[in-house]
This record gives C-alpha cells, structure tokens and sequence, in this order.
C-alpha cells in the first residue's frame, strides 16, 4: 500500500499546487497546456493500444464493455459521485467540478502502471512502479487543477481505493492475471486513455466511463482463446 499513498499524495499535493499558483499564468497558458496534454495522452494510448497481440480480444472486450457500462450507466454514476464530492468540498457551485473528477480519476486509474504497480506493491513490496507514476500523476494535477479546479484533488479518492484493492489482494490476483492478460489490459486500457485525449482535445465527447468493463472482460476472453489456442 506504500506506493498507493505515496501516490495519492502526490495527486492532492500537485492539485493543491495548482490550485493556488495555477492562477498566476493566463488563461490561454493554461489551454495550451491542457492541449499539449491531451495531445500526449494520445499517443501514450495509442502506444499502449497497439501493443496488443490479438485485435480481436480488444474488439469483443470494447463491445461488450461498453454494452454494460451504458446499462449499468457507470459514467453518471462518476458524475453523482463527483457531485457529492463537490457538496463536501466546494462551498459554491463549479460545474467543472463533476468533469475534473471523472477526466483525472480515468487518467489516474486506467493504465498498465496502475494494474502492474500495485501488484509489485502488494506481492513483492517493490514501490518503485507506482513512485515513478506518483511523479506523473503529481505533474499532470498541477496542470489539470490549474485549469479545472479542486475536482482533481477529489481523484485521489478513487486512486486509494482501486490501487489499494489491488495491492491488498495481489496475492488472489497472481493466479489469474499472467503476463499476457496484463499485456491485454494494458491495450484496451490504452484505447481507453486514447478516447480521453479525444475528450479532453473537445474533438468528440466519448463516455469512456462505461467503456470501463472491458478491461474486466479481457481476462475470459484471453483464457477462451488460450484455451482454444487461437491467441
């Protein structure tokens, strides 16, 4: 769980800094680097995403994905959350406040280092993974609460309890999660980190939220293939 707080407090400390200096750079300062972000987690999606070995694992995980994140309605259930967040921690209203919890709790969870990180923090006690993405989670709040305000604090939130679940029961987890299904996760979380780019850039709204079980489903799908000895 080390590397787990130390990334969480990287989240709320960089978001702590934005917030309060953030404000001293214009605005126009602030969109380029939002841009120049969004432009960034682009490619690093893309990079993620193209590294899968079976196209079609990250096909059928993305349909089916997406068919029960719109019906269970994973992403309006973010945005209550990040609303009730908002009630606790903002004395005004901030319409941003929903839209920087839900972007930066995505960045922040989706993603190989996320998954990798806390299991070397759980089985082995290795931190330096989920240091290393302590660093960037730290450096991008900067920037995101500079522009979208306290909701990016709030994404810690959900940092501390997906990270931290994965550490505490890595050793479950071993037995299922090999080299390969975590290769596939990695892809279709990349694919995931490329349509937020799309959102952040405004080029397309894409609910990546519900698009969130298809992570899940690349495990039996992985197995199937294995097992029919088509991956």
């Amino acid at each position: 769980m080390v590397g787990t707080i130390v990334n969480v407090a990287a989240i709320i400390l960089g978001a702590a800094i934005g917030l309060f200096f953030g404000k001293a750079f214009p605005e126009r300062l602030r969109n380029i680097l939002i841009q120049a972000i969004g432009l960034s987690i682009l490619i690093i999606g893309l990079q993620m995403a193209l590294k899968t070995n079976n196209i079609l694992i990250m096909i059928l995980s993305m349909v089916l994905g997406g068919l029960i994140g719109e019906a269970i309605g994973i992403e309006a259930g973010l945005n209550r959350l990040g609303e009730f967040f908002e009630k606790k921690i903002s004395s005004r209203g901030n319409d941003q406040f929903s839209k920087a919890f839900v972007t930066t709790s995505l960045i922040y969870c989706v993603g190989a280092m996320a998954v990798v990180g806390a299991l070397e923090d759980g089985l082995n006690g290795n931190h330096s993974i989920l240091f290393a993405k302590a660093a960037l989670d730290g450096i991008t709040a900067i920037v995101f609460s500079s522009s979208m305000g306290i909701g990016v604090a709030a994404s810690a939130f959900p940092v501390l309890i997906y990270q931290g679940c994965i550490a505490l029961f890595a050793g479950l987890l071993q037995g299922v999660l090999s080299d390969t299904i975590i290769l596939e996760m990695s892809a279709v979380g990349g694919l995931l980190i490329f349509g937020i780019g799309i959102t952040m850039l405004g080029m397309k709204e894409i609910r990546v939220g519900n698009l969130l079980p298809a992570i899940i489903f690349v495990i039996p799908f992985v197995i199937l293939f294995q097992y029919l000895g088509i991956y």
